[in-house]
């Protein structure tokens, strides 16, 4: 369990990189270019086919003619919503995802080990896997598909996500023991990132409210690249890492109060 102080613990390394350091930057690199390379693509030769790529134009959705940049520049969602980009999204997505619950739940251990209280810790952990599963929903229910289930799966990434960076920052705010690895610049920088990725969501809503498509596009565009940034500086919170246990605590029989002799050891410790 997560609230259990024996289920897991890391194991702290002075100055050292490690594969939990790296799981933001895979987060990132695989993050940024997935969703890049589904947006632009029409037949061309490979020569136009690899300019196109190597600039980071728009990679498949504007190449086949599923998006026209001459109507305005589109929305993430609209890149996503037709065959064959609409599987790579959703393949991206879901990867992502599943990337952002491991950071999520190493955080929340760390956090845990530096004496957070359990309510803090859960509160920032649940924002967290809640942003994981609504971009998941996004890459999985297409907007012209299922609108509704889109536009919520779409709060929980963008709004939910916001959230989990602001708790991660008051928290290091109103604890003023709580380590801070990294330069000293790193804080600030996370204060302006978090800023101004909320300063765009609302400029996002208001825009799109008022009918200005592509400037809101653009909004959304610079939000999900400040909360993917967001995500990459938990590789230096992770970078004295050297690796996490998890501790396996078999169910006793109620019946007993102690494990029968000769029975394998009541735990067993794998290290990751």
């Amino acid at each position: 369990m997560l609230g259990d102080p024996a289920s897991s613990r890391l194991l702290q390394s002075p100055a050292m990189w490690n594969y939990l350091s790296l799981l933001p930057v895979i987060l990132v690199l695989w993050a940024i270019a997935g969703i890049w390379i589904v947006k632009e693509s029409y037949p061309q030769d490979l020569l136009t086919d690899f300019l196109y790529s190597s600039r980071l134009s728009f990679a498949i959705a504007v190449v086949n003619g599923s998006v026209d940049l001459d109507k305005g520049f589109p929305f993430i969602s609209n890149c996503g919503s037709y065959a064959p980009q609409s599987c790579i999204f959703g393949q991206v997505l879901n990867i992502g995802a599943a990337l952002a619950v491991w950071i999520c739940i190493v955080r929340y251990h760390q956090l845990r080990d530096w004496d957070v209280k359990t309510w803090q810790n859960q509160l920032i952990l649940w924002s967290g896997i809640l942003c994981a599963l609504g971009t998941s929903i996004v890459g999985n229910f297409q907007e012209k598909n299922q609108r509704p289930t889109h536009l919520a799966g779409a709060f929980l990434a963008f709004i939910l996500g916001n959230l989990y960076f602001w708790l991660q920052f008051f928290l290091s705010w109103w604890m003023k023991g709580l380590p801070q690895p990294g330069p000293h610049w790193i804080r600030p920088l996370r204060l302006s990132l978090c800023s101004l990725s909320t300063i765009l969501i609302v400029a996002m809503i208001v825009l799109h409210s008022l009918h200005m498509r592509s400037a809101s596009a653009i909004c959304e565009w610079a939000v999900a690249m400040l909360l993917f940034m967001l995500f990459g500086f938990f590789a230096v919170d992770f970078s004295s890492f050297r690796g996490c246990t998890l501790h396996l605590e078999p169910r006793l029989d109620s019946s007993s109060s102690q494990a029968p002799s000769g029975s394998p050891n009541i735990q067993m410790e794998k290290v990751l």
